[in-house]
């Protein structure tokens, strides 16, 4: 949105907005930017969102390292990202306003919150003078009320505490966010109901903060440049949708892909941020024959699901990169034993505990090689949240066909980001059956399928199929413990063969937009797509030779890769690391890829990325 019209009575038409919610961990932002979501995906436009949160679990109240923060982007057109900069600020407190005032748009309205603004929370946010008062905020359309006045002032016929009233003040602005950009309030009075069933009282308070909030925007003389807005719905494919973050997209392709293997999945977790819920969407889901167990660490977790896959089931185990690492020597077992497992590494900002609640897209390297002794597994990544699911149940088809481990790639952006989602029909996926061992003729654990080199599984039980497995080197031909040295060179390279040849079984890659070959292929994992794609788009409307490669098969590598890469002059290489995917595609295939790196804890703007291929264009590579 570039300009904000004067109040009318007609409200203007905008074709797409970026709010910003921004306050103290305890304020409420993201329950605000959740609510303000599903109404706006109720009225049917696209959408996108980022919820940032702080790293610390309970920074000191008013510090600037307890800011909460919601972006949501909200379109009559199709978007892939949450947009670059807010539109719209809305700033509970001092230290909101100073974390993210550098962010909003020149011209951008900022809704701020001057009964905060109190001496005490100005020094904590590091002011000198308080903000308001100068002429720092000059540039933009400021709205100052004093919410937490307002807000006492609409619960009190429920004769609540001063603290328990103020914490209604979330629900105030989200009433008067509501109104100013015309979404229905019907869904978050339902929410508030049912959320409070038990405290009916706290429910109404609520629900009166919410009222008196949208009524203020009716009813109240709002200064010049300030008005009321409308976002009309976006033209998309018909069907039945749902917002869904990256975690739930991955819990549901969990449940989907074990019944199209029709096997039992099995979940060994232990919590870690940012992927602690998919433990708990997965504890949620028994009703579909879903185990989850919390273990005491990583590492039983881990155990647990390779336990669960040797008895039969789908063993899985969720986590981020610090609990990879724990993992690493059981991820080597359950190569050894060459068992169906998948890891989900949803990942974040590191090394060691490093940025917890940021995201990063620094274990490539780890998921690939971050094992003892030659240790192959399949490496896949999704880019949207939405695309969490179908990789989910890629994953599972990979590990129950090849009978190996597979890591499924995903990120804080896109574990905790929403999206308008087109539920799809179960009877539109093929089913993958796991195909256990009954047969005891000629039985030995590692007898093989010619075609995929996978290893017989049989359940423990099975008559004639009586078995052991381990960590130590089987002979080729009985899976008895052997120590010949040239078994092992055989069950290595064997094992190494096994994996490469999933580059036949899966998509050749392609460009995602633009043509096969030109002047610069960007290239992009992971939750890069939307940037990518849109900068991409925007380049090529300006007449750029440019065109955009997207890789969800990491390793191995897609048939195709190469001499797609060798197609263009240029290679340009976004990551959300310090250059890792950069250095598998130069050492594959020998190309000299640039890289486009960004460690802030904070997935790309498309504008970075813009400027980064106008850059490469405007030099013409020597002949």
């Amino acid at each position: 949105m570039d300009t904000f019209a004067s109040q009318s009575a007609e409200r203007e038409s905008l074709e797409s907005v970026v709010i910003r919610f921004a306050g103290d961990s305890g304020d409420g932002m993201q329950l605000t930017g959740t609510q303000f979501t599903q109404s706006t995906a109720l009225m049917g436009n696209d959408l996108a969102t980022f919820p940032d949160f702080p790293a610390e679990i309970r920074a000191p109240a008013g510090t600037t390292f307890g800011v909460s923060g919601f972006q949501i982007h909200f379109a009559s057109r199709d978007i892939m990202t949450p947009g670059d900069a807010p539109d719209v600020l809305v700033a509970m407190n001092p230290a909101a306003l100073k974390v993210n005032l550098p962010d909003l748009k020149v011209g951008g309205m900022l809704l701020v919150n001057t009964g905060a603004f109190t001496a005490g929370n100005l020094k904590k946010a590091g002011y000198e003078e308080n903000p308001l008062d100068g002429d720092d905020l000059a540039p933009y359309r400021v709205l100052k009320l004093d919410i937490s006045k307002l807000t006492l002032a609409s619960v009190e016929p429920f004769e609540l505490s001063t603290k328990e009233a103020l914490r209604s003040k979330n629900m105030w602005t989200l009433g008067l966010v509501m109104w100013m950009f015309d979404r229905e309030r019907s869904e978050t009075v339902a929410w508030l109901e049912k959320k409070f069933a038990k405290k009916p009282e706290i429910a109404q308070a609520n629900i009166a903060a919410l009222n008196a909030g949208h009524a203020y925007g009716e009813t109240a003389e709002f200064p010049q440049g300030i008005g009321c807005y409308t976002v009309p719905k976006a033209d998309l494919e018909a069907g039945t949708y749902r917002n869904i973050t990256g975690n739930e997209a991955t819990s549901w392709g969990v449940v989907a892909g074990a019944k199209l293997a029709g096997i039992r999945p099995v979940l060994g977790s232990y919590p870690i941020t940012p992927a602690s819920t998919i433990l708990h969407t997965l504890a949620n889901l028994k009703e579909h024959g879903v185990v989850t167990f919390q273990a005491e660490d990583e590492i039983a977790a881990v155990c647990a699901a390779i336990g669960a896959s040797y008895a039969g089931s789908l063993g899985l185990t969720s986590t981020s990169g610090p609990g990879v690492a724990l993992k690493a020597e059981a991820i080597g077992l359950a190569v050894a034993t060459e068992l169906p497992l998948l890891i989900i590494d949803v990942q974040r900002g590191g090394p060691s505990t490093g940025l917890p609640t940021k995201t990063e897209q620094s274990d490539l390297l780890q998921a690939v090689y971050g094992r003892n002794g030659d240790c192959p597994l399949p490496v896949i990544a999704a880019q949207t949240p939405g695309d969490c699911f179908y990789m989910a149940i890629e994953a599972i088809r990979l590990a129950v066909k090849y009978m190996t481990p597979v890591m499924l790639l995903t990120d804080g952006a896109l574990a905790n980001s929403a999206e308008p989602w087109k539920i799809p029909s179960f009877a539109d996926f093929e089913p993958f059956p796991a195909n256990f061992r009954t047969d005891p003729e000629n039985f030995h654990p590692f007898v093989r399928d010619p075609e995929t080199l996978a290893r017989v599984w049989a359940k423990p039980g099975t008559p004639g199929t009586e078995h052991r497995i381990g960590g130590l080197e089987k002979h080729h031909d009985s899976g008895n413990i052997s120590y010949d040295p040239d078994n092992h060179h055989k069950m290595t390279k064997i094992r190494a063969a096994k994996v490469a040849q999933i580059a036949d079984d899966v998509p050749a890659q392609t460009v995602d937009q633009g043509d096969a070959e030109g002047d610069l292929l960007v290239v992009g994992w992971g939750s890069t797509y939307g940037a990518i794609s849109q900068a991409v788009s925007a380049c090529r409307a300006s007449g750029l030779k440019v065109s955009h490669a997207h890789i969800r098969y990491i390793s191995p590598l897609p048939r195709g890769l190469g001499e797609l890469l060798k197609s263009f002059k240029r290679v340009l290489i976004p990551e959300m690391n310090n250059g890792m995917l950069i250095k598998i595609l130069r050492a594959e295939f020998l190309v000299d890829a640039k890289g486009l790196n960004k460690i802030a804890g904070q997935p790309f703007k498309v504008s970075e990325i813009e400027a980064a291929i106008r850059s490469h264009l405007s030099n013409e590579p020597s002949e």
